[in-house]
């Protein structure tokens, strides 16, 4: 692998050119124990400086801190990024309340909270986060839509939604990008909405293509190994038996890396890019990081290409896993499918 620039792909038909690697910015702010705040604006700069564009953040992340912290450095380089952000989940003072809000008027309420604290006029991409089926999804993305009108958004994506969904919505306004997870550990997506994604002509953004780290041989018992702070350790797949016997799927993904001189991590990196090229799929990951060493290493994954009886090697371990990715699955795509 060399050095330099990676390579840009558009998102949607009409979409933005982004690097084929984005950085999600979630744990800057919460979620993964605490931050060092300038090592994470230092990691915000190299990602730029490697040719990474696209930086995802939400509402939620936070409470909108995640916003308002990044809001500086968006500023300092508008015209050289696409800022994402997303709307949907509901949060309060109470650390345990969460709630789905997919009707217009919080919608049109949300989208001037964030672009109140990211100290902008418009968003390049606007999420729903999660899909509420309490409203009907015209309703919501109709209210989307309005906001394209109005110069307050550019472009609509949506996250973790079936392949009957995103064609229900696209018919209702073009989608640029569809996030949810997809890796070596996960490939729900791959029942209808990758497929949909690909008729469609809309890019796919892949959340947690590093298994949120567990891909990467960091820990092996997300209990024992991770702070207080961290919310994998109540993950369903990274604690007690579950994560031994997910620890033991990765023996294949440590060989092949060791054969090509590169990480575990680099290894599921370049396979989520080139599963996405098996569907004629534009694919941006978003592997997030707050460490400009590790954002250096996720990069140096565009430029690794797995061999045929490498990729084959890997194929089964989805299937293999032991857990859930959430305790509580109900707000994902996997409970929509038919």
């Amino acid at each position: 692998m060399s050095n330099g620039r990676i390579a840009q792909v558009r998102l949607g038909t009409g979409g933005p050119l982004v690097g084929v690697q984005g950085l999600g910015c979630m744990g800057m702010s919460e979620f993964y124990g605490d931050t060092d705040q300038e090592g994470a604006r230092d990691t915000l700069e190299a990602a730029l400086e490697a040719g990474v564009t696209l930086f995802d953040t939400a509402d939620a992340y936070g409470r909108g801190a995640n916003e308002e912290f990044l809001a500086p450095f968006f500023g300092a380089h508008r015209d050289e990024i696409t800022l994402a952000t997303k709307f949907a989940i509901e949060r309060t003072d109470d650390p345990q309340y969460r709630a789905l809000r997919n009707d217009p008027a919080y919608i049109r309420q949300a989208v001037e909270d964030s672009l109140r604290r990211l100290r902008t006029e418009v968003i390049d991409l606007y999420y729903m986060h999660r899909r509420d089926p309490a409203v009907p999804l015209a309703e919501s993305v109709g209210a989307m839509a309005e906001l394209v009108e109005q110069g307050k958004v550019k472009h609509l994506g949506l996250s973790e939604v079936t392949g009957a969904e995103l064609r229900e919505a696209h018919a209702v306004h073009p989608i640029a990008a569809l996030q949810s997870e997809w890796s070596l550990f996960s490939r729900d997506v791959e029942r209808s909405a990758v497929g949909a994604a690909a008729e469609l002509g809309v890019a796919f953004v892949p959340y947690s293509p590093l298994g949120r780290g567990f891909l990467t041989g960091a820990f092996a018992d997300a209990g024992r190994d991770l702070s207080e702070g961290d919310f994998r350790r109540y993950q369903p797949r990274f604690t007690g038996d579950n994560a031994r016997a997910n620890a033991a799927l990765l023996e294949p993904v440590h060989k092949i890396a060791s054969a090509h001189g590169v990480t575990a991590g680099q290894v599921a990196l370049a396979w989520v890019q080139q599963r996405a090229e098996v569907h004629s799929l534009a694919v941006v990951p978003i592997p997030g990081t707050r460490n400009a060493g590790r954002l250096l290493e996720n990069v140096g994954a565009t430029r690794l290409t797995l061999t045929e009886d490498e990729l084959a090697r890997l194929e089964p371990i989805a299937a293999l896993v032991a857990g859930d990715r959430y305790p509580d699955m109900s707000s994902t795509s996997v409970a929509r499918e038919g």
